[in-house]
């Protein structure tokens, strides 16, 4: 007897085997691939390539596969028939709905084994249960299987294999030792190779997905932080006027003898006014300010033309040899957009102490006689050693600066290399006030 709340041992094999059942039947019941095997190949030949296959695999197996099963089994004519196409014209959706295809294809090569045992005293050395033709047909549907399923659909498929060789083999033992052997050795052996081929693949795909997402993320941060830059320098721009007005606006009235009262509060309200906007700047930029490395702001004053020498003297103590000309009248120009000139100059004067050491550099600062623009352009040879760059890998954010920088002002950027093997940058930032927005 069987103690109450306890199972038999039967039992438990039986729910064993009902669960293993219902993997195997969850395994098999996977959905079809959404799109055709490589549908997403570049080529139209290559698109077209798995269907091209799959049909002169079945031209090729149908009428071989018919003649095996007449002359060699003496399988009636309509049968042998039927049968043959029943084992190879599913081999036509092997490249769009595979595990479809296996289904038929599996059960009529059963179902074939099963029938030839009818005609098992003709079957002499004739291999069985799976002929030549059937091992074939059935390895490059494996074959397509492992390129398209998960893997645990690829183990059913194997599992159900070996079940169905085994079984068959008990039925007739003296016949099915070697077709049995090959069949479940070679499918295993297709399953796992194709599937190890199709899961590599995918993990590359799912890298350079991912590489590509993390460039774009980067690239999108250094926009970002590049404008944050921006934005502060501008706004010591701006603050440094902004404070002019204040401090002359209150201090007119004292500096101005005989100042009629409306004229006093008009000034009061500019110098008022002006107070409020640096009040709501430095509020909207503070996020910007506490950004900065120790939370402290940039009190220094910003840099501008007057500056380039100091920073081209800098660049050749770095081991450049950096040259400055300055063409035209470059006074009294816009201190953003100088501050921006002198950015500009800043950061390709570094792109050739990192990525082409000891080279010549020319920096020059033109300013035409109309005064429409300011055009700046940094040129450099090739290294002068053969000594490797200090970075053989730019990240690009100098040119996202660059282009950020003259965008700002309406301006327009170009870079690239010089038939020498050099490099150049070339800016133009106009004087006078955009009407749109620039290109870079």
């Amino acid at each position: 007897m069987v103690a109450p709340g306890s199972e038999s041992p039967a039992g438990r094999l039986l729910g064993q085997a009902r669960r293993q059942a219902a993997l195997l039947s969850q395994a098999l019941a996977a959905p079809e691939p959404g799109e055709a095997l490589l549908a997403r190949a570049p080529k139209a030949w290559m698109r077209l390539l798995p269907h091209v296959l799959a049909v002169a695999l079945a031209a090729a197996l149908l009428p071989t596969t018919v003649v095996v099963l007449l002359d060699t089994h003496g399988v009636p004519g309509g049968l042998a028939a039927l049968f043959g196409v029943a084992q190879t014209a599913p081999l036509l959706l092997a490249g769009a709905r595979p595990l479809s295809a296996w289904y038929v294809v599996f059960g009529a090569d059963v179902l074939t084994a099963l029938v030839l045992l009818l005609w098992a005293d003709d079957l002499g050395g004739q291999p069985w249960p799976w002929q030549p033709t059937t091992i074939v047909g059935y390895l490059l549907l494996c074959l397509a299987l492992s390129l398209r399923l998960p893997r645990r659909t690829l183990a059913a498929v194997w599992l159900l294999t070996a079940v169905a060789a085994v079984l068959l083999g008990v039925l007739r033992p003296s016949h099915s030792v070697g077709s049995n052997v090959v069949l479940v050795v070679l499918s295993g052996s297709v399953l796992l190779l194709g599937g190890a081929v199709r899961e590599r693949s995918e993990a590359q795909r799912r890298l350079v997905e991912q590489e590509t997402i993390s460039e774009a993320e980067r690239a999108r941060r250094t926009l970002l932080e590049e404008r944050a830059r921006i934005a502060r320098e501008l706004h010591d721009v701006v603050a440094h006027h902004m404070s002019v007005i204040t401090v002359q606006a209150d201090s007119a009235p004292y500096r101005i003898e005989g100042v009629p009262e409306p004229v006093r509060a008009e000034f009061a309200a500019i110098a008022d006014t002006a107070r409020q906007s640096l009040a709501e700047m430095r509020r909207l930029l503070g996020v910007l300010r506490a950004e900065n490395a120790g939370g402290d702001p940039e009190l220094v004053p910003q840099p501008g033309l007057d500056e380039l020498g100091a920073l081209v003297e800098s660049t050749v103590r770095a081991g450049v040899a950096a040259r400055l000309t300055v063409t035209g009248e470059p006074a009294d120009l816009p201190q953003a957009i100088t501050l921006n000139a002198y950015r500009i100059v800043q950061e390709a004067l570094a792109n050739v102490v990192r990525h082409a050491p000891g080279a010549a550099a020319t920096v020059r600062v033109t300013v035409p006689g109309d005064r429409s623009a300011l055009r700046v352009e940094v040129v450099n040879g090739p290294a002068a050693t053969a000594a490797p760059p200090l970075e053989t890998q730019g990240t690009g954010h100098g040119l996202v600066g660059m282009r950020e920088r003259t965008r700002l002002v309406g301006g327009t950027l170009e870079t690239g290399p010089t038939p020498e093997g050099g490099f150049r940058v070339a800016a133009v930032l106009p004087l006078h006030e955009p009407t749109s927005g620039g290109t870079a």
